[in-house]
């Protein structure tokens, strides 16, 4: 199951913010992420990660459903990157 945008305000409030400082805290954490990707710089966070925006080229790809060749433009992808600390939260200690 994934932890929805609800969830999480739901666990801020749980702090001692009220349900609206919780969605605000939120909704802007979210809008300044956002914007900053949105001018091309990376968003790190310690300890969880790093979003990165990518640039792809042009290149050709293929219509799954037809088959047909088409190009594909150019556009910009965020990608993500977790730090160490989170990739051995997920993955559990070595053995």
């Amino acid at each position: 199951m994934a932890l929805t945008k609800n969830d999480i305000v739901e666990r801020i409030s749980i702090t001692g913010f009220n349900k609206k400082q919780s969605v605000d805290i939120v909704e802007t954490l979210l809008m300044i992420m956002k914007d900053q990707l949105a001018e091309g710089n990376d968003v790190l966070i310690s300890g969880f990660g790093k979003f990165c925006v990518k640039e792809k080229r042009a290149r050709r790809g293929r219509n799954p459903a037809t088959g047909s060749d088409l190009i594909l433009r150019p556009r910009r992808v965020v990608t993500f990157k977790c730090s160490g600390k989170l990739r051995d939260a997920i993955n559990g200690p070595e053995s």
